[in-house]
């Protein structure tokens, strides 16, 4: 068995996925961000958006199967006839190149799932994007879910029609950043949308069958909206619902536009606990029978997750858990958070998790650290992520 097989071939690849995404098929449509404008995102900062053309991607799409093809090849050379998952894991193993890691990596999780790079390939022409789908279809059978980002005020601008064709083509589910209900918030963040503009193109979404999924960013309204940025984006999903809502917690870097206002003072960001609040506030307020989903590791509370409206009462019950906790239990569950150690408030009870934490606090504690997060990273090592 060779130590390294060669696959040579590439196709050009996007930085980023969500994380319901991790094992789908990565195929860049377009580059960059069409808005980019984002005063809490630093992703595509400073890159410039272009659309690539329908044989470009096709190219692209050709590339992919050729290397799925050595791959379903190397199966049967290394006695392990048509078992692509086994025959990807070990390609895995041997640090491909990037085209070949994402297409291994994509057979190793089933080889069903397609994710359309990079922010907003719903931009695209209808009759392009419906032409890149249904090729991506006819050249691989088994994909049964084309997933993408795309914008509110681009769901709005397209007819139902044409948000129904590009669902009959193929696209199955759309991410779309809400981010905030408030018009307030989001004219503050130059999000570039309106609460009406996000309601008629979610609506849009919803109706021609594509499963919507919409993000929103706990802490975007600071200290001084909080409420309204809670009360406004509930009401927002309310009338969208959306098959899901997708939490996620701002974290503001030096890198970011608006870390100049929280440097001047006029942005005052909330604290861990104070975004808890903001999490009640929304959920008590949401109208609707979306799936309610924390996937992602900086949310302080990544179980407060289920189905509207059955299980509201739950997931208010388990954030006031957190609420009645004492401050110093409250101090060690988040520290344990950021820290990796806990995933659930119910680690609190482990005895010796919660002195492995308690030693943590008491070391940033000890020392005069202006940034507890820049202050854990280096307690913890270099490897170390933020939240």
């Amino acid at each position: 068995m060779e130590q390294q097989p060669v696959i040579a071939d590439s196709f050009e690849l996007g930085p980023f996925r969500p994380p319901s995404e991790a094992f789908s098929l990565l195929l860049r449509l377009t580059r960059n961000c069409s808005w980019n404008r984002c005063r809490f995102c630093g992703m595509y900062k400073g890159q410039r958006f272009e659309l690539r053309s329908v044989e470009e991607i096709k190219q692209d799409i050709e590339a992919v199967k050729r290397i799925y093809d050595r791959i379903a090849g190397l199966s049967w050379k290394w006695a392990m006839p048509g078992r692509l998952r086994e025959t990807a894991r070990m390609i895995l193993s041997r640090k491909p190149d990037q085209a070949t890691y994402n297409v291994a990596l994509w057979l190793y999780g089933g080889g069903q799932n397609v994710f359309l790079q990079d922010a907003n390939s719903l931009i695209m022409r209808t009759h392009e994007l419906a032409e890149v789908l249904r090729f991506t279809k006819e050249t691989f059978s088994d994909v049964n879910r084309i997933t993408s980002y795309g914008r509110s005020k681009t769901a709005a601008k397209k007819t139902l029609e044409e948000l129904v064709e590009i669902h009959e083509a193929g696209l199955t589910r759309l991410h779309i950043g809400l981010e905030s209900g408030s018009d307030t918030v989001l004219k503050l963040m130059d999000k570039g949308v309106t609460a009406t503009e996000q309601i008629t193109g979610g609506r849009k979404v919803v109706e021609s069958g594509i499963s919507l999924s919409e993000y929103v960013l706990l802490g975007l309204g600071g200290r001084g909206l909080w409420q309204e940025h809670a009360i406004e984006t509930a009401r927002v999903l309310s009338a969208i619902d959306a098959d899901f809502i997708r939490i996620r917690t701002l974290s503001v870097s030096p890198l970011l536009p608006m870390y100049a206002d929280v440097a001047e003072g006029s942005w005052v960001q909330t604290t861990d606990e104070e975004m808890v609040d903001e999490l009640r506030l929304l959920i008590e307020h949401l109208d609707c029978n979306s799936n309610f989903v924390s996937d992602h590791i900086g949310n302080l509370l990544q179980e407060v997750e289920g189905k509207l409206p059955d299980d509201k009462g739950r997931m208010l019950a388990t954030i006031d858990r957190f609420l009645v906790l004492s401050p110093e239990e409250r101090t060690n569950f988040r520290i344990g958070r950021r820290a990796r150690i806990y995933t659930s408030l119910d680690e609190l009870n482990d005895a010796r998790k919660y002195q492995v934490v308690e030693q943590i606090v008491h070391e940033l504690n000890r020392g005069d650290h202006e940034n507890e997060r820049e202050a854990l990273s280096r307690l913890l090592g270099e490897n170390f992520e933020t939240l």
